[in-house]
This record gives C-alpha cells, sequence and structure tokens, in this order.
C-alpha cells in the first residue's frame, strides 16, 4: 500500500462534517467503522467512545487545511506535526498482498499503527498520509473547496495545481451560478443604458420645444 493512499483518511474523516450547513455524519460507532473502509480489522476495535475522539481529531484535520486554503504554510506544519507527534506509527515494507507477474512480492510502505484505541490508529495514519501529501506535492495541495457554502477538503492532484473544488458536483454549481451572476449583471447594465437613453431623448426633446 502507497502512502499516498494513507492521505485520503484524512479528507474522509474531515468531509464528515459541512460546518456551514450544519451538517454532521459523525454521530454514531457505524459512521466511525465506514471510515476505516476495507480496514475492517482495525474498524472492529471501534467503540462508543470513538465518537467523540473522533470528532476532536477531525477539529485539528480541518485545521490544517484551513490553514493551507490561507496560505499560511507554517500554521499547516505545526498543526500537523503536533498530530504525528500524538498520533505516531511505524512505517514498515511489505509486500503480502501485491504480486508481479512471476509470482514475486511488489514491496511497498505500509503504516502499522500499534493504537490504545481506534481513533489513535486512524489519526496516525490520516496524519502521516498528509504529511506524505504535503511534503511531496506542496502545502498548496491541501485545499477547500469554493463552492459556497461546501467548504469540503480535497488534496488536488491536478498537474498544474488549478483544482478549487472537491468535486464535479459543486464545480458545475459554482460555475451555473458564476454563469446567471454574470447574466444578472448584464441585464442591469442594459436595464440602466436603456433608462439613460430614455432620460436622454426625454431631455433632447424637452429642449427642443
Amino acid at each position: 500500500m502507497e502512502l499516498a493512499y494513507y492521505s485520503d483518511y484524512a479528507v474522509r474523516l474531515v468531509n464528515t462534517e459541512e460546518p456551514a450547513r450544519g451538517k454532521d455524519s459523525l454521530t454514531s460507532i457505524e459512521a466511525v467503522r465506514d471510515l476505516f473502509g476495507a480496514n475492517q480489522s482495525a474498524a472492529r476495535r471501534a467503540t462508543d467512545a470513538d465518537v467523540t475522539r473522533f470528532r476532536s481529531v477531525r477539529a485539528r484535520l480541518r485545521s490544517v487545511f484551513e490553514a493551507a486554503d490561507k496560505g499560511d504554510e507554517t500554521l499547516a506544519v505545526d498543526l500537523l506535526n503536533s498530530l504525528l507527534l500524538e498520533f505516531p506509527v511505524s512505517p514498515q515494507i511489505s509486500g503480502h498482498d501485491h504480486r508481479d507477474d512471476d509470482g514475486r512480492p511488489l514491496w511497498h510502505m505500509h503504516l502499522a499503527d500499534h493504537p490504545s484505541n481506534a481513533t489513535a490508529g486512524y489519526a496516525a495514519i490520516a496524519a502521516m498520509g498528509l504529511a506524505f501529501h504535503l511534503t511531496e506535492y506542496g502545502v498548496d495541495r491541501l485545499g477547500l473547496c469554493e463552492a459556497t457554502p461546501c467548504r469540503n477538503a480535497y488534496l488536488d492532484t491536478s498537474t498544474n495545481r488549478s483544482r478549487r473544488y472537491c468535486s464535479d458536483r459543486c464545480a458545475t454549481r459554482a460555475n451555473v451560478a458564476a454563469y446567471r451572476a454574470r447574466k444578472r449583471l448584464e441585464a442591469d447594465r442594459s436595464d440602466r443604458t436603456g433608462l439613460a437613453a430614455d432620460h436622454a431623448q426625454r431631455t433632447s426633446a424637452n429642449g427642443e420645444r
């Protein structure tokens, strides 16, 4: 499993909440377990107490994205470093699940966690994955969706660092909103131009009389 894969753990957790919409899907132990995806052995460690602990880690991870989104690289790194110190992992070389055409292991880096609870394990993986993404691609590759009121987190993997939205749906919605805003502005300008022309004609007619 490549380290880049783990960065999605952070995004998944952060996006369980949409503060501007007042939505929060992280309300049960089932929601916590769903975050682990295929890692069911880790998911089974979750208890009711992890709901509150996950929310705390979520807030700290969102702060990393918010700092990056504002261009404060130092703050983003400091916040992420505090998570890495609190939730350490043990990198290991693994090849047990991946084989080449000759049946030989495809060696890759794997993050082995030794947590005291499910939250610690998830936080360790999420923080390390996000740290890898940040150092490999840059702080500006951590973003928050510009579509109001979404603000979901995303990782920009575009070739020209041009991503601004968390999904195609948000991008489409934002483009439609911008198009409608331009049309309203054009209509307002047209109305003002028409009123100005009418006023000029009336003034001219009054002057001729």
